[in-house]
């Protein structure tokens, strides 16, 4: 979805719980960032059509201009977009490696989650 490739990802296979738990602290403002609708679709918006002015961003949304730069800043303060100044208009783009950050992260619990319920099932079955 957001064209990052999986090729790229050089995360630690076995990192322990409280080493995981520990570098979540970090992607907590990615993660609440990503979890609104509106900042989904700029997100998405950014990664289909590349770096866009506030008015391009906000062309179609079901929101004011004022709502989508308040987006902006959340987003922007979790690290996932950066501005730019040209001329008088700002024009917004994503920062890819903090989204490859989270994602590798998000993989690494889904494979500990994956070796956990893989034990569970040896164990239930016996």
């Amino acid at each position: 979805m957001w064209g990052l490739s999986s090729s790229s990802c050089t995360s630690p296979v076995s990192r322990s719980s409280s080493a995981v738990a520990s570098g979540l602290k970090g992607f907590s403002p990615v993660f609440a960032a990503l979890g609104d609708e509106t900042r989904l679709k700029l997100v998405t918006r950014l990664c289909d059509q590349g770096p866009l002015s506030i008015t391009r961003l906000s062309a179609g949304l079901p929101v004011t201009r004022q709502a989508v730069t308040k987006h902006l800043g959340v987003m922007e303060e979790a690290g996932l977009i950066s501005g730019v100044r040209l001329g008088r208009e700002r024009v917004w783009q994503l920062e890819p490696r903090r989204l490859l950050h989270a994602r590798q992260t998000l993989e690494l619990i889904s494979r500990q989650w994956d070796e956990k319920l893989e034990r569970l099932r040896r164990l239930v079955e016996g």
